[in-house]
C-alpha cells in the first residue's frame, strides 16, 4: 500500500536538512580508497572483494541506511511533526511502507550504486565480482531501510539503537557467534554477492537460497512490526 503523496514529502524533507549532506560521504570515501588502491596496483592482490564486500557492503550500505532510515521518519517523530501526518486517514501501513521505499531508493542511490561504481573502478569494467557485490548491496539496501524506519518508529533515539545494532550485532556477534550469521544483513548481502561472483575473498557464511529467504522473511516482519508501532504512537515527552 504505497502512498505518493507521503513518499514525495519524505524525500523533499530528507534532502531539505542539511544531514542529507552526509548521504555521500561513506560513498565517496568508498569510491576515493578504489582511487587510491587502484593507483597504486593495490598492495593485496585480492583487494577489490575487500573493499566491495567488506567495506561496501559490510560499512558503507549500512552507515548510509541509518543515516537515511532514522532520517526519514525519526526526526519527524522526534519534533512531533509526525503527529498532523498521523491525522490524515493516510493508513499507517502505507506511511511505512511509502517511508521504507523512500529509505530505500535513497540508500540505494548513495549506497549500492557508488558499489557498483568502486568495482568498475577495480576491476576496469563491469565483472561478476562487482555485479554480485552491487546486487549484495541493493538487498542491503532495502533490509537494513526496513530496520532502521522500524527502530525510528518503535524506539526514541534511533540513531543510538541503529549504531549499536551496526556496531555490536554485524560486527562483533555474527562474527563471534557462528549461530548469528542467519540474522546477519551483512551475511546475507555478502551471500547473494558470493552466489553471483563465486568469489571466495568476500568472507560470505550463507548462500543464496538462505540469504534471499531470511531477508524476505525479515522485510515481512519489520514492515509488520513497524505498522504496528506506529499505529500505537503517542506523543513522546522529553
Amino acid at each position: 500500500m504505497f502512498n505518493s503523496t507521503v513518499a514525495w514529502i519524505s524525500f523533499r524533507a530528507l534532502f531539505g536538512r542539511r544531514r542529507a549532506l552526509l548521504f555521500a560521504l561513506p560513498a565517496a570515501i568508498l569510491v576515493l580508497i578504489t582511487l587510491a588502491l587502484k593507483g597504486a596496483n593495490g598492495t593485496v592482490q585480492d583487494w577489490p572483494a575487500i573493499v566491495l564486500g567488506r567495506v561496501g557492503a559490510g560499512a558503507v550500505v549500512p552507515l548510509t541506511a541509518l543515516l537515511v532510515g532514522t532520517s526519514v521518519l525519526g526526526s519527524e517523530i522526534d519534533d512531533n511533526s509526525v503527529l498532523h501526518l498521523l491525522a490524515t486517514p493516510v493508513p499507517r501501513r502505507a506511511v511505512i511502507l511509502s517511508k521504507t521505499a523512500v529509505s530505500a531508493a535513497v540508500t540505494f542511490l548513495f549506497a549500492a550504486l557508488p558499489v557498483l561504481i568502486a568495482g568498475v573502478i577495480a576491476q576496469s569494467g563491469v565483472h561478476a565480482l562487482s555485479v554480485g557485490c552491487f546486487l549484495g548491496a541493493t538487498l542491503g539496501s532495502v533490509v537494513y531501510s526496513c530496520l532502521f524506519v522500524m527502530i525510528s518508529a518503535a524506539l526514541r533515539h534511533p540513531v543510538i539503537y541503529a549504531l549499536a545494532y551496526v556496531a555490536l550485532w554485524e560486527e562483533l556477534i555474527s562474527n563471534l557467534v557462528s549461530g548469528a550469521k542467519y540474522l546477519s544483513i551483512e551475511q546475507w548481502s555478502l551471500g547473494l554477492a558470493h552466489s553471483v561472483s563465486k568469489s571466495g575473498d568476500l568472507n560470505a557464511h550463507l548462500t543464496i537460497t538462505p540469504s534471499l529467504v531470511l531477508a524476505a522473511i525479515a522485510v515481512v516482519v519489520l514492515l509488520g512490526y513497524g505498522t504496528r508501532r506506529l499505529s500505537a504512537f503517542t506523543v513522546r515527552a522529553d
